[in-house]
């Protein structure tokens, strides 16, 4: 089975709001458990290392993933001691997968480590995805021949309408939806707030949070076929 990286954010201020941020723990639960329940060992990896500012939305609290996910005591211990990005080793992972939560905004993007690391997974052969507004990692990621990764490339990000939805707009440091376009990409969209998955190759992105789990799921099929199944 193959080991998968979990990136999730370290940051947790949302702008200068006073509100508190950090990454979505339904993003993060849902493809947990997708993975694990396949077979796959999963990491856990932040900008910073250590335990990352977590957030769970209204709506959420009763959702037996999420809550049975912070109950773990397994998950629980990964989290509690998160390594940066700098202390990782790409070659031990199969595939990556950019949590998202409002905090990968701003740290994510500005993270060379983070950004070796996917480049060197996909560029093995590896799986790299991104759900919700963790594509913030890929609006600065360069393949090593230069190009952006998601240049000419399908992809799906939390979209300008479900930004403006929250009152969020002139929150964020930049709007992923047009970043994402800058950078060559072909977004594409759902109405807001429903799923939406879309695979490009290797690179494999949802929407919002309702895309976690579908996301995870092609992320498994893709790595069925990947090299021949030699990853550990």
């Amino acid at each position: 089975m193959a080991r998968i990286l979990l990136a999730v954010s370290s940051h947790d201020t949302l702008g200068d709001t006073g509100e508190r941020t950090g990454y979505s723990v339904s993003e993060a639960a849902h493809p947990y458990n997708v993975f694990t329940a396949a077979g796959h060992d999963v990491d856990f990896v932040s900008v910073k290392g250590g335990e990352p500012p977590a957030v769970v939305f209204d709506g959420e609290e009763d959702d037996p993933e999420i809550t049975g996910f912070l109950a773990d005591a397994t998950v629980r211990a990964k989290l509690a001691a998160t390594r940066p990005a700098s202390r990782v080793r790409s070659g031990d992972y199969a595939a990556i997968l950019y949590v998202g939560g409002h905090g990968a905004m701003w740290d994510f993007p500005e993270s060379a480590d983070l950004a070796r690391i996917s480049v060197e997974i996909y560029e093995r052969g590896g799986v790299v995805s991104a759900v919700c507004h963790g594509p913030a990692g890929l609006v600065n990621l360069r393949l090593s021949d230069g190009s952006y990764l998601v240049d000419g490339r399908r992809v799906a990000s939390f979209t300008n309408e479900e930004e403006s939805s929250l009152g969020l707009v002139d929150v964020m440091p930049f709007l992923l939806e047009e970043r994402l376009k800058e950078r060559g990409a072909l977004h594409t969209k759902k109405p807001e707030y429903v799923s939406h998955v879309v695979q490009d190759g290797r690179l494999i992105t949802g929407q919002n949070p309702a895309s976690a789990a579908p996301l995870a799921e092609l992320v498994v099929a893709e790595l069925k076929n990947a090299a021949g199944g030699s990853y550990r």
